[in-house]
């Protein structure tokens, strides 16, 4: 695994960094400051669920952002992390620990590994953030990953995934492809630049099995501190034009990202 770097913001909080990608900011004295736009867009669509403990899991640990966020917006939620470095989730650990009270339970595994071993219907919630060197893994974009995901989904279950894309958005089409293959009713967040195609960029997508909160969703997505646009039904779908679900056999890693100062192409 890749060294991992701690670093101060200077505000008090602290940036994860893998692969020389920072992958995680952590607030300790106060979990609900999120800086990273995909981690407010990722809770934002959490707090549009109906209030109390959720059954989660997490697919990617690295600071435990999100984890945290939900221990301290819904206490009692038990949360499941699975994250293969433990290099990194002993780092976490010591220097970043975790509340009180929390019940969050790191297993030392990757999603493809450790997903089949969750009961059936075990999960309100399934989150999806995994990087390897700045890249979401092929293997956690085919239908058959999504097909496994949906069995650990309970009735009426919500998927969150966060990826990134070049400006084409031609991975993450295959990728919604993927999932809308399994779990039809689909939204997409994204910031004004990427969603116009002016910059590489994180998408985060929600799908289930059942019709999504949409009217929940979308004034959260309003309330985040980015300019950002939630896209459901033909407005998605004319955005994302069609594509070719990826199969085991044909998944391809998300695009690498570019250096950071060459992220806007127009």
């Amino acid at each position: 695994m890749a060294p991992v770097e701690l670093v101060d913001d200077g505000s008090g909080g602290t940036v994860v960094m893998m692969d020389g990608h920072p992958q995680s900011h952590v607030q300790l004295d106060d979990p609900r400051l999120l800086v990273f736009e995909y981690v407010q867009f990722l809770a934002a669509l959490v707090d549009a669920l109906p209030q109390g403990p959720l059954v989660v899991t997490h697919v990617g640990g690295a600071g435990l952002t999100l984890p945290r966020y939900v221990a301290h917006t819904r206490p009692g939620s038990p949360q499941v992390v699975l994250e293969p470095d433990v290099e990194l989730t002993q780092a976490v650990r010591d220097h970043l620990p975790l509340p009180r009270g929390h019940r969050i339970r790191v297993r030392p595994v990757d999603g493809r590994a450790g997903l089949p071993a969750l009961a059936d219907a075990s999960a309100d919630l399934v989150v999806v953030d995994a990087y390897a060197d700045g890249r979401v893994p092929a293997e956690l974009v085919s239908t058959q990953w999504f097909t496994d995901v949906r069995r650990v989904l309970r009735p009426g279950g919500l998927l969150l995934m966060n990826t990134a894309d070049e400006p084409n958005r031609r991975h993450l089409a295959r990728l919604h492809a993927s999932v809308a293959q399994v779990l039809p009713h689909t939204a997409a967040v994204a910031t004004s630049e990427v969603r116009k195609g002016r910059r590489f960029g994180n998408t985060v997508l929600a799908a289930s099995a059942v019709p999504l909160p949409l009217e929940a969703m979308t004034r959260r997505v309003a309330m985040t501190a980015f300019s950002a646009t939630l896209l459901h039904g033909e407005q998605l779908a004319r955005a994302l034009g069609s594509a070719r679900p990826f199969g085991d056999e044909d998944a391809q890693a998300s695009p690498q990202p570019p250096a950071v100062d060459r992220w806007r192409v127009r």
